[in-house]
């Protein structure tokens, strides 16, 4: 269970200085109010659905079970539930399902491979239904070295399936790519702890998509 919050914000004369500065076009954001909400999507037909900001909320419920086949090969299965407080436009409202299946060899003592291959489906709810995919695929393929003692260098590949068809608007129809890469650590008692950069590759924009990012899995 996660909680959230969805606002207005405060920070676009910022963003609006940052994005000048090094000479970024964002014509999304011109003739638009400053830190003033707008959640929106209209239809070629001009039918509008608008959605309003959500104070502190509960996110919907995901539960998993997993197998490990073999030393390695697993798979997890996980269900969500539609249990978010939130405002209409956040929640899933149905439940969906998903199956992750992860695959890692020993290519040398020091070099591993690991990949994955995630499949969804999620039933259409609510008023973008007409537009919304029901399943859903995402790959991962990567590897990680270590170089010295329980330090190593990793670097994943990233591809995830559209989730929405015929939205007559390009950003809701495309497919994603990342590069994700960094350090690990990892501590006598098993546990890795990760500092890394996630690149968005495709589709690429107008910013600066670069993210840091730190984290621990055991």
């Amino acid at each position: 269970m996660s909680v959230g919050g969805v606002y207005a914000g405060g920070l676009d004369g910022f963003l609006n200085w940052y994005h000048d500065l090094f000479g970024i076009s964002f014509p999304e954001r011109e003739g638009r109010p400053e830190n003033e909400f707008d959640y929106h999507y209209r239809y070629p037909d001009g039918t509008r659905v608008e959605y309003s900001s959500s104070n502190f909320h509960l996110n919907d419920l995901r539960i998993g079970a997993g197998h490990r086949f073999s030393p390695k090969v697993q798979s997890v299965l996980s269900v969500t539930l539609p249990t978010s407080t939130a405002a209409d436009g956040y929640g899933r409202g149905v439940v969906s399902a998903s199956l992750l299946t992860t695959v890692r060899a020993q290519i040398t003592p020091r070099l591993t491979y690991e990949g994955e291959l995630g499949l969804g489906y999620t039933p259409r709810h609510g008023p973008l239904k007409q537009i919304q995919n029901q399943s859903f695929i995402a790959l991962t393929s990567g590897l990680r070295y270590r170089f010295w003692g329980k330090q190593s260098l990793y670097a994943n590949l990233y591809w995830a399936s559209p989730q929405y068809d015929d939205a007559e608007a390009t950003a809701l129809e495309r497919e994603e790519l990342d590069l994700d890469f960094g350090w690990i650590y990892r501590t006598s008692g098993g546990r890795d702890w990760r500092i890394g950069l996630t690149e968005d590759l495709y589709p690429s924009g107008p910013g600066i998509d670069l993210i840091m990012r730190v984290g621990t899995s055991w």
